[in-house]
């Protein structure tokens, strides 16, 4: 029953106008820093590990925009999934680099687009699906009430989802090498087995080489991009990635897909999702980062 009043609750906010939802997160963020949350707390470890040369107050301010744009997120998501590919179209305010990606749909190999959790993500997947084959690794949420509202979501925009074991990574290969488009999340901590240390704001993270492994078989163009929050909608970015991702050497690679999630978090640095744990695993012989609690 608690799930499904989640649920119910997040259909109700899916009709809510955007400014009014968004309004509502800043609200939320708000409370988030008052009642001192864990993702409020972990928010703060990671500003000030990964921006050292912050002072304590610069710091309280980033975290104090963070929350605001994590509620925002929140409540904006929802609108996304319930509203059409029309809607989505006129609320893209400007889209930077397009050239870029045009030129990368253009051409005949296949496309990896690096997706980081900055601004709202499931804004990028929705709008280049309209444009081009894609096909994306999908792991359905922990509340299973709402898989059956995102999947339709994500695939009446035109995306195919493959599960997150081998049977979908080789799927995404396959429509990689068939010249398709393919969108990855970079910035997430991998199992052991599918991941090694590399540095990122300096500090060591477990990296994926999912995406080195995959430019390796298919040959593939990769590009970074986000969907940043502006007023009246999202602001569309498009970089290419170092050609040192190209790398055959696995850890040269992981280096310029983390350099790459920097860049493109430097447009926006409250807009990253720095709740996030990304340092929990951590090199033998280093302490922990995050305190028991938080």
């Amino acid at each position: 029953m608690k799930n499904t009043a989640i649920l119910g609750i997040l259909k109700l906010i899916a009709w809510l106008p955007l400014g009014v939802a968004r309004t509502f997160g800043r609200l939320l963020g708000h409370a988030l820093r008052l009642a001192n949350t864990r993702p409020y707390r972990v928010t703060q470890i990671n500003l000030a590990l990964c921006y050292p040369h912050l002072s304590s107050s610069e710091i309280a301010a980033l975290t104090k925009d963070r929350m605001s744009q994590l509620g925002q997120a929140f409540f904006e998501t929802p609108i996304l999934w319930r509203q059409s590919s029309d809607w989505l179209l006129s609320k893209i305010i400007a889209v930077e680099g397009r050239e870029y990606l045009q030129a990368a749909l253009d051409n005949p190999r296949g496309t990896i687009l690096l997706v980081p959790h900055l601004g709202n993500w499931e804004v990028i997947g929705l709008w280049v699906s309209q444009m081009t084959t894609m096909t994306s690794l999908y792991e359905p949420p922990k509340m299973a009430e709402l898989e059956n509202w995102i999947k339709t979501s994500r695939q009446r925009s035109g995306a195919t989802l493959v599960p997150t074991n081998v049977r979908g990574v080789a799927a995404l290969l396959k429509a990689l090498r068939r010249g398709e488009t393919t969108a990855i999340l970079p910035d997430q901590q991998p199992p052991p087995s599918s991941g090694d240390f590399s540095p990122i704001f300096g500090v060591p993270a477990q990296t994926m080489t999912l995406v080195h492994n995959l430019i390796q078989k298919s040959g593939s163009q990769v590009l970074l991009c986000t969907a940043l929050r502006a007023v009246g909608g999202w602001q569309l970015h498009f970089m290419h990635a170092s050609e040192a991702i190209n790398s055959a050497d696995q850890q040269t690679s992981l280096a310029a897909l983390n350099q790459g999630v920097e860049s493109i978090v430097a447009l926006a640095p409250s807009q990253y999702q720095w709740e996030y744990k990304r340092f929990r695993t951590r090199p033998e012989g280093c302490p922990e980062i995050y305190p028991k609690g938080s």
